[in-house]
């Protein structure tokens, strides 16, 4: 209690500030191990999320500034998609945060004009570009730990997971190395986050999780390209599409092979008796030939968001089927 009272006791002004504004703005601020997070998406949002080279990280902030101030600045220049700030326990932030735009162009605007600029006297801040990192290590793990073994841990335990390769360790003779790839930047920080500091056990004691290195990720294609079921060759390469969102699995590969960010559109074009509805829906990738293109009966009362997404859903599949993505 004393511990609670002492972190209450910091900066009182600037968090009754910020709980004005919130009750004023109606503005939703949720807070997940460590970080507190505006959108992703925000209110209204329709369609996939921002592409990659959307997002900024800002450095060198006040810790005792907050939302209220830092997001009216941030969308001042562009539509904010997400906002995360890091914080600390006393409830001051950790002196930086996450913007992430509708597009590469907010983002590249951010920079432009706020980058250095003095958001208090004698204060400037950081604005660049965010390297979006999606991918974790994990080092240490036992010979005799499995593929499904690991799948069941990583999936029980974070979110976002889009595939899970299983390695030969190159650091240690008697073990075995992990790379664990997620839908996005925040997703493979909040896992990276929950498996360092959370009661997770990944199958061993001196199991160690960080960020991939774009060395080791290099040395790692080398080894799967150039000698096979050496070093670096995975037991596996992408997860079932059960087991991962299929809209991020077709972002991921659209991304990848440079074919563009996809469109959907969708439309309930019928309905029956008995709460029966048909959707249409269309798959635009920019870079592929042909749309794709389909229609679904769904059961519910009445036209909601949940048959558009089943509708998505059903198109989304087909469209990676044609790509040659793994699915089971």
């Amino acid at each position: 209690m004393e511990e609670e009272a002492w972190a209450d006791s910091i900066n009182q002004a600037n968090k009754m500030a910020l709980l004005n504004w919130v009750r004023e703005t109606g503005i939703d601020l949720v807070q997940i191990n460590g970080q507190r997070r505006y959108g992703g998406p925000p209110p209204g949002w329709v369609g996939s999320p921002p592409p990659v080279g959307s997002e900024v990280f800002i450095g060198k902030l006040p810790q005792e500034m907050y939302e209220n101030t830092l997001i009216p600045l941030f969308q001042s220049v562009g539509k904010l998609y997400e906002f995360r700030l890091m914080m600390t326990f006393s409830g001051l932030n950790r002196g930086f945060a996450y913007a992430k735009y509708s597009n590469w162009q907010g983002a590249k605007e951010a920079i432009a004009t706020l980058n250095n600029l003095e958001v208090q006297e004698g204060c400037t801040i950081v604005v660049c570009k965010s390297l979006e990192k999606c991918e974790l290590s994990v080092d240490g793990l036992p010979t005799s730990v499995s593929q499904k073994g690991l799948e069941a841990v990583v999936l029980g335990a974070t979110e976002g997971v889009l595939s899970i390769t299983l390695h030969a360790s190159p650091y240690q003779k008697k073990a075995k190395f992990a790379v664990l790839k997620y839908s996005s930047h925040r997703a493979a920080a909040m896992a990276k986050k929950t498996l360092m500091e959370g009661n997770v056990r990944l199958c061993g004691e001196n199991v160690k999780v960080g960020w991939l290195k774009p060395e080791l990720k290099e040395k790692l294609q080398l080894c799967k390209e150039k000698r096979g079921k050496h070093l670096g060759s995975p037991e596996q390469v992408l997860l079932s599409l059960k087991l991962c969102d299929v809209l991020d699995c077709l972002n991921t590969l659209c991304r990848q092979q440079c074919l563009g960010t996809p469109r959907f559109f969708t439309k309930c074009v019928q309905v029956k008796p008995g709460g029966w509805l048909q959707y249409w829906c269309q798959l635009v990738i920019p870079a592929w030939p042909l749309p794709f293109s389909g229609f679904l009966w769904v059961q519910e009362d009445v036209p909601s968001t949940s048959g558009h997404e089943k509708a998505k859903d059903a198109v989304a599949r087909l469209a990676l089927r044609k790509l040659g993505c793994l699915l089971t």
